[in-house]
């Protein structure tokens, strides 16, 4: 259905260094921790104007999106078989490039990916925190045990957050906003919108859910480039546990939380629909990841 938010993905104005760039520094201004202060009211109006560009962004994605996930099943045994085939077949997955960085990548080639990442990283704990707020008991309690892992269970080494920031500084990298492709801000910036905005939070839980569910397969791939290239255990510690765990999370967040949430009476089909297009557009930005990854490896 279109909105005035709308515009052709061709033309669209979202779809650029500009845009995601604004909307990075944005959601990177408005997340932190701040204090009161006079500039209050200019906050509120720059903060207004940035969530109906942020819709409009989002309104595209979904736009891109919404015919094939129209065809979702809408019974809960029926929408998890779907959602889980996305890990065959889903937009993105399995692209070359992983068999690229498994067996061909150099250091350099290595860092080059490995720094747009970090810098495109949205923080899935945060992203899973925020996503959490009023949602039914079970599904709540399946994002918090979630949570909790990604706490490291209350263990500061076990934090997974900060894995991935030790690999940036061992390695002396320097993501930044400045020097990121706009697709990986892009899908930073739309799992940002989906967990932040109220009326995609059903968009946000199916997007968090897919990337639990096709983690594994990239993550294996990083940690066994990185074993080829002589990595120490404790710098592939990240991705050999996501390469794991996240097994383990797809399941137990398909079992209890999508399911429980699509078997509901009244509100469980519009859920699958959104639960659908928020997987497939999260999956959307990583292709196009993967396909400018490529283009500035110069992989043919």
């Amino acid at each position: 259905m279109a909105t005035r938010f709308q515009s052709t993905l061709a033309g669209s104005q979202f779809f650029n260094d500009v845009f995601q760039r604004a909307l990075s520094h944005w959601n990177r201004e408005r997340l932190a921790p701040g204090l009161p202060g006079e500039d209050g009211a200019a906050r509120i109006d720059r903060d207004a104007r940035m969530q109906r560009l942020e819709l409009g962004f989002l309104e595209d994605l979904r736009a891109e999106v919404i015919a094939e996930a129209a065809f979702a099943p809408t019974d809960p045994d029926g929408f998890v078989a779907w959602f889980e085939g996305l890990e065959a077949t889903g937009p993105g997955q399995h692209d070359r490039l992983f068999d690229w960085l498994e067996r061909d990548a150099t250091l350099d080639d290595l860092k080059l990916y490995l720094t747009q990442e970090a810098a495109g990283e949205a923080g899935f704990d945060d992203l899973v925190a925020l996503t959490q707020v009023r949602l039914p008991d079970g599904p709540k309690l399946e994002l918090a045990r979630n949570y909790w892992d990604e706490m490291g269970r209350g263990n500061v080494k076990g934090m997974h957050g900060p894995m991935l920031h030790y690999v940036v500084e061992a390695l002396g990298l320097e993501p930044g906003i400045a020097t990121t492709c706009w697709e990986s801000l892009a899908l930073a910036n739309a799992m940002t919108g989906m967990a932040t905005n109220r009326n995609y939070a059903w968009h946000s839980l199916g997007a968090l859910g897919v990337i639990e569910l096709t983690a594994p397969a990239r993550s294996a791939a990083v940690s066994r480039s990185m074993r080829r290239l002589g990595f120490e255990a404790r710098m592939r510690r990240y991705f050999d546990l996501h390469a794991v765990l996240d097994v383990k999370h797809s399941e137990e967040w398909n079992r209890e939380a999508i399911r429980p949430l699509v078997a509901d009476p009244v509100e469980g089909p519009a859920r699958a629909r959104a639960m659908a297009e928020g997987a497939l557009m999260r999956l959307k930005c990583g292709e196009r990841c993967f396909a400018r990854y490529r283009d500035l490896l110069g992989i043919a």
